[in-house]
């Protein structure tokens, strides 16, 4: 069965990784999203589109992202949404909830030694937490099932 997915990271290392993982969704009908206009296309990443930046810090830019990600959200209508990070892929999971997506956390390789303030929030919304670092894992009640790089 062919499952609509989002997959949606910020740009850089999140989007890095988020590319290491196309082989386990790629049978499906997948959708990108991604912070920075032409990423996806450099990576041979499509359909995709481009959404806002924001994070903790930026509550304008918060609002009109989560907006512009709830709207591909319900013309999407995901089966699943996966994110390796950051704020971004964390409304995308919070509003794929909404509609009753399963939803993945994969958090940055980068946090080997706690998970990142949106992966820590992302337990609440998630229904599969992954942490690169099993010590990590462990110590935050997610799973690990080794490591994108």
């Amino acid at each position: 069965m062919t499952r609509r997915i989002i997959a949606i990271a910020s740009a850089g290392g999140h989007w890095q990784q988020l590319m290491l993982l196309r082989g386990s969704y790629a049978h499906h009908k997948v959708t990108y999203l991604t912070t920075l206009a032409g990423l996806a296309e450099s990576y041979d990443a499509a359909p995709a589109h481009k959404i806002p930046d924001c994070n903790r810090h930026t509550p304008l830019r918060l609002m009109i992202s989560t907006a512009v990600i709830f709207w591909h959200v319900l013309r999407i209508r995901p089966h699943v949404i996966i994110t390796t990070g950051a704020m971004p892929g964390l409304i995308a999971l919070t509003l794929g909830r909404l509609i009753f997506a399963r939803t993945i956390w994969v958090d940055s390789l980068a946090n080997a030694e706690q998970m990142s303030a949106s992966g820590k929030y992302a337990a609440r919304v998630a229904h599969l937490r992954l942490s690169q670092w099993q010590g990590v894992a462990q110590s935050e009640g997610a799973e690990f099932a080794g490591r994108l790089l």
